[in-house]
């Protein structure tokens, strides 16, 4: 399998699964043309598109991707299927795809109906987590997303975090903002700006790295809760997560 990142709009990635046999399967592709110009490339067939949620820069190329190969199943979540999912699919199912098995994983937050695609090693994650931070909740809570991310915590360390942007360094500059005496997070920031400088992505990345430079995967963190003004542990750890997502949303 060969992992492809497309560029898409300003700091979208599409993601384009190569089996290195002809074809490849989609994911997320908000606009058709630069999937269209890679399959015409790599000289591959789809065989499938995923689909993670229902916003227009993730499901704005699915038209014109059909349109091309008709009959291509498109796998999403309830709330796309006006969005041009024409096979719907539910948390705790298992897709077989090209010989490749994909469980479905709910992670709602982002929006209510928001799905995960974990075929190992790979995680399609959608807006969910993003290198060293979090997807913004534009229809669910804090809860909701913390416990996402705490399903896709217990995941392997392996797993590649296959998010659909391109959102790291200012995830970092947050993250330094908070925890500035973290080398950890000093560390990889620099090497990212050193990847970006050279139009290189920072993405997918590994969840065991995630483990250590995403905070809002370390709400367990009692230097973190003390940085955010929690002087005594606090009864859910979804609230030090809601004071991490209000922070990041008004930094």
């Amino acid at each position: 399998m060969n992992l492809i990142s497309i560029p898409a709009f300003q700091d979208n990635y599409i993601w384009l699964l190569d089996n290195q046999q002809g074809h490849g399967i989609i994911v997320d592709p908000g606009e058709a043309q630069p999937v269209l110009d890679a399959l015409e490339r790599l000289n591959l067939t789809p065989d499938a598109i995923l689909l993670t949620h229902h916003h227009h820069d993730h499901v704005g190329g699915v038209a014109q991707i059909v349109a091309r190969y008709p009959g291509l199943k498109v796998y999403g979540p309830q709330e796309t299927a006006d969005k041009g999912a024409n096979h719907i699919v539910h948390d705790g199912e298992t897709l077989e795809i090209d010989g490749r098995k994909f469980a479905v994983i709910a992670v709602p937050g982002h929006t209510l109906g928001h799905i995960a695609f974990y075929s190992a090693p790979y995680l399609f994650c959608g807006d969910t987590i993003f290198s060293a931070g979090c997807g913004r909740l534009f229809e669910g809570t804090a809860e909701q997303m913390y416990d996402s991310f705490q399903q896709l915590a217990q995941l392997p360390d392996n797993t590649l975090i296959c998010c659909a942007h391109e959102y790291t360094l200012s995830n970092l500059k947050f993250a330094r903002a908070i925890l500035p005496e973290d080398r950890g997070i000093e560390t990889y920031q620099q090497q990212v700006e050193a990847l970006r400088a050279k139009g290189l992505p920072s993405v997918p990345t590994q969840l065991q790295l995630e483990r250590k430079i995403n905070l809002f995967l370390r709400c367990h963190d009692t230097d973190l809760q003390r940085k955010l003004g929690f002087h005594t542990p606090p009864q859910h750890l979804h609230s030090v997560f809601s004071e991490l997502r209000l922070r990041k949303d008004n930094f």
